[in-house]
């Protein structure tokens, strides 16, 4: 029997007329063929045949197909080799049939997920039944003619937890390969991955044009008369034509595209969630300051920061706002810092005593665990503060409603508790109340303190 190798664009590269046994496959199987010449040949039963993959929509590696054809004639097979690069599919059918095999897989990922969490359940279940024996502790007995029964229920109880443990591990991994099959169109189609890919393929394009002109491009110079010149040409603008109707029909939905018209210098852009002050505008991005000026603040101006003399350049692909220089509010500062930087208070204010307090009982012993009294501190990402900050003093349950709620926590500071802060003047100090948490205070009917006492203990971090 005759094998047959053929390539298109349109189907790929397959391999027809083997039979089982027949001594093929080992050649097949080798990875040395392909582009990359590392692919191994598959076989496919819905083609009935072997493929290489990833050969579709290609031109082929003409050397690669050349020396598997003369491995299976020195096999003992008749081979026929047939390469046609030009016949090929429009690339909108292409994506149209990549797009539908992904919802394809995202139907077929889910039904094993969902079926490795059954078999995952059935298995807990059947394990937890044959443990019911021992609930009560009754261990084996060694001797007893009950002992043998208890062994294998044991063996039998490990094995289905074991099998249960294996099936839920699948089905996180179905879950998760439905979940990225699922979501292949709307990252494929996301306006900002749509425009670099737009400037590459059109890269590509001016390349190809100057290939065809006798130029040279990328470093290297191609035979103008190349067919696959022309074969590439015509795939790059259909290509390049599809990916801007997307972005066309992404603009009429709302999106903004943003580019050099839409920004002058002074005003501020939102680059990965912070504010920055524009310094330059380019025909491809916006220069800004140094993106590590910006931790711990939501506006980044042009002056004022650690790093003036550093710049970045953001990329109109990846900015996500404008506002001009009037529309952006005076720095403020987060709540940590209004924190720090608020009035002492005065002497007869004052609720730190002069001298080291003499050590009582620690006011949280003997009590309710969620009624023990605690301290509720400020966490600061940028402090260099040797002593705990602490606000209020109140009880744990009343602290963990306070620092749990997400008003108590900013880009660079949060609340916490701990009901070991150390030594006061030593570990921890109390820092100024200014007042901008009492609405969370009297949402959530809490009445703090501002005094403590406690017995000496070693520093513990906060809970």
């Amino acid at each position: 029997m005759t094998i047959e190798i053929t390539h298109t664009r349109r189907e790929g590269t397959l391999i027809e007329g083997t039979s089982r046994g027949d001594g093929s496959a080992e050649i097949l199987r080798q990875r040395e063929y392909g582009r990359t010449q590392r692919q191994p040949f598959r076989w496919s039963g819905n083609l009935d045949c072997w493929y290489l993959p990833h050969s579709r929509d290609h031109a082929t590696y003409t050397p690669s197909l050349e020396l598997l054809a003369q491995r299976l004639r020195d096999a003992g097979f008749e081979v026929t080799l047939t390469i046609d690069n030009a016949d090929r599919r429009s690339f909108s059918d292409a994506e149209k049939e990549r797009e539908e095999k992904a919802e394809g897989r995202a139907e077929r990922f889910g039904g094993y997920a969902a079926s490795a969490a059954r078999n995952s359940e059935a298995e807990w279940r059947k394990s937890h039944d044959i443990s019911e024996r021992f609930a009560a502790g009754q261990p084996i007995l060694i001797g007893h003619h009950s002992e043998s029964c208890a062994r294998r229920d044991h063996a039998r109880m490990d094995n289905a937890m074991r099998k249960s443990i294996g099936d839920r591990d699948r089905a996180e991994h179905w879950t998760g390969r439905a979940q990225a099959a699922a979501n292949y169109e709307r990252f494929k189609k996301d306006p900002g991955r749509t425009l670099r890919r737009l400037d590459k393929l059109r890269a590509d394009l001016r390349a190809v044009e100057k290939w065809q002109r006798g130029e040279s491009a990328k470093g290297y110079s191609r035979n103008p008369d190349d067919p696959e010149l022309t074969i590439r040409h015509e795939e790059l603008t259909e290509e390049i034509a599809h990916w801007e109707q997307i972005i066309k029909d992404a603009e009429a939905e709302g999106v903004k595209v943003w580019s050099k018209a839409d920004f002058t210098r002074g005003d501020f852009v939102l680059y990965r969630g912070t504010w920055y002050e524009v310094l330059r505008v380019n025909p491809k991005s916006v220069t800004i300051p140094h993106i590590h000026n910006s931790t711990g603040k939501h506006v980044v101006r042009a002056t004022g920061n650690r790093h003036d003399d550093w710049t970045w350049t953001a990329p109109y692909d990846d900015v996500s706002g404008r506002k001009s220089a009037d529309e952006v509010q005076p720095p403020q500062a987060d709540a940590a810092e209004q924190q720090e930087q608020a009035e002492q208070p005065t002497p007869n204010k004052e609720l730190v005593p002069a001298e080291k307090p003499t050590p009582v009982a620690d006011p949280g012993v003997g009590a309710n665990g969620q009624l023990s009294m605690v301290l509720v501190l400020i966490a600061s990402k940028n402090s260099r503060r040797s002593r705990k900050r602490v606000l209020w003093a109140m009880t744990r349950r009343d602290a963990q409603s306070v620092c749990g709620d997400p008003r108590t926590s900013g880009r660079s500071y949060m609340l916490t508790w701990t009901d070991r802060p150390g030594v006061e003047g030593t570990d921890w100090e109390w820092t100024p109340d200014n007042g901008s948490l009492d609405p969370v205070l009297s949402d959530l009917g809490v009445t703090p303190r501002r005094e403590w006492t406690a017995a000496p203990q070693a520093p513990a971090e906060a809970a």
